[in-house]
């Protein structure tokens, strides 16, 4: 497909994370851009002031007549559309060009120098920092990331065309679609089951994706995953390796050990060892744009995060709110050495929203056990997404599992008045569910 050719972009599902940035990507170059979600967010208030028309009622009337227009029209869908969805169905019928959001950014990345972010866990974040590190060192790059960077305020980015930035998302095998020229790897955790029906489906989706580098194409991964490739870990005999670490006013200091040198005094200013790592990683492959490993450094000291991965909303001597978008037992684990390394000793509390029924059933006991380390937790109800509800998959399942006597269920409009009842001095939220609309309802409540 001659993207020169299309007018008009019509996205089914256009408040994704995801899709609303490409939905700004075609905006920018200059198309026309318009669509439909179930639901208004902050996202899709942000696309409508930028001039995108969307609507909310899935009803083929009230696609505008301009996107009906077989000949130069584009319809990009998520795959989380239910399959029923009448806007979708009536583009499938009348033969217009309907493309997966994985599909178009295939199309987009393949004439650039494209560097691929997978994994289950850290896709976001090594994006976002790879993106911010190349944007300071002055290369020409498009980005396109799962989240809102806090460094462009953005999820999506274009200062050039000659390098693009994508996170390569294993959800629907979308990262099939990507021929990276750079690719690295950071977790092959089971995850999406729904989907892939075991981890070895999983890992072999993981293979798959390696299979489409580009010819002398390079592979970070890792140390320790079942894959070979450039090594990346935290002191230990990896090819890109962190020493040395200290912790200072809530930062990490520490050297890295490339193939080539050693790079000292480096500042990193994100919690946990899992955001080392993305750092690192990051930091590696940006130098595969030829940038100096000093310059490099330099710029990952001034990375400053992306929403909803570990954000301190509060940060306070006697009390400190942090906001996560964890939702795999690996996740919430992540996050409590983070808490634990960077909090020691302070009454933590922990309130988590499941996310998809599949998924809490999958890994009920693994929930379980992460979310026992916290001093305190409190589970919402699961947040469904895209799926129906299983007999007998709930929070209330769950929370009888977690060994630990200080837990409890709530509700979202009773949760403030729990939360100040429990009075923590580390108040952690967690969840990839509709939880992050509730965000500044509390910090507005512990706001002082």
């Amino acid at each position: 497909m001659n993207l020169k050719n299309i007018h008009s972009v019509y996205f089914l599902g256009i408040g994704g994370i995801g899709m609303s940035a490409l939905a700004r990507y075609f905006k920018f170059i200059g198309k026309e851009v318009a669509g439909y979600d179930k639901t208004e967010t902050t996202l899709t208030k942000e696309l409508a002031a930028s001039g995108i028309e969307i609507h909310y009622e899935d009803n083929v009337s009230l696609i505008p007549e301009y996107y009906k227009n077989i000949n130069n029209t584009l319809v990009v869908y998520t795959p989380a559309l239910p399959k029923n969805n009448l806007e979708l169905n009536y583009y499938l019928t009348n033969g217009f060009g309907v493309k997966k959001r994985s599909e178009v950014l295939g199309i987009i990345t393949n004439n650039t120098f494209c560097f691929g972010v997978a994994g289950t866990h850290g896709k976001t974040t090594t994006s976002s920092i790879l993106a911010h590190l190349l944007h300071e060192t002055g290369t020409p790059i498009t980005a396109f990331l799962g989240g809102i960077s806090e460094d462009f305020n953005s999820n999506f980015l274009l200062e050039g065309t000659d390098y693009s930035v994508v996170e390569a998302d294993e959800f629907d095998r979308s990262f099939l679609q990507l021929s990276p020229n750079v690719a690295c790897i950071t977790s092959i955790d089971a995850d999406h089951l729904d989907i892939y029906g075991t981890g070895d489906d999983l890992k072999d989706a993981f293979v798959a994706y390696v299979n489409r580098l580009e010819p002398n194409g390079k592979l970070f991964v890792r140390n320790g995953l079942p894959l070979s490739g450039i090594t990346y870990g935290i002191e230990d005999d990896s090819d890109f390796c962190i020493t040395d670490i200290e912790i200072k006013n809530g930062s990490y200091f520490f050297n890295i050990k490339t193939p080539n040198a050693v790079v000292n005094g480096v500042k990193f200013n994100k919690p946990g060892r899992h955001n080392l790592l993305n750092g690192l990683v990051a930091f590696a492959m940006a130098l595969e744009a030829g940038k100096s490993p000093e310059i490099v450094a330099a710029a990952l000291g001034t990375f400053k995060g992306v929403q909803r991965r570990f954000s301190y909303l509060i940060k306070e001597e006697d009390f400190v709110f942090i906001d996560d978008y964890a939702h795999h037992p690996t996740e919430i684990n992540a996050v409590y050495e983070a808490v634990s390394e960077m909090h020691p000793n302070k009454k933590t509390v922990a309130v988590f929203q499941p996310h998809l029924y599949s998924r809490t059933k999958d890994f009920i006991d693994d929930f379980a056990v992460s979310l026992s380390q916290f001093q305190s937790i409190i589970l919402l109800d699961i947040y469904p997404a895209r799926e129906e509800p299983v007999e007998g998959v709930t929070s209330e399942w769950l929370l009888g599992k977690i060994k630990n006597p200080n837990k409890k269920i709530c509700s979202k409009k009773e949760l403030i008045s729990e939360l100040k009842k429990q009075n923590p001095e580390v108040l952690v939220v967690m969840g990839a569910g509709d939880i992050g609309q509730e965000i500044d309802k509390i910090k507005n409540a512990f706001t002082k």
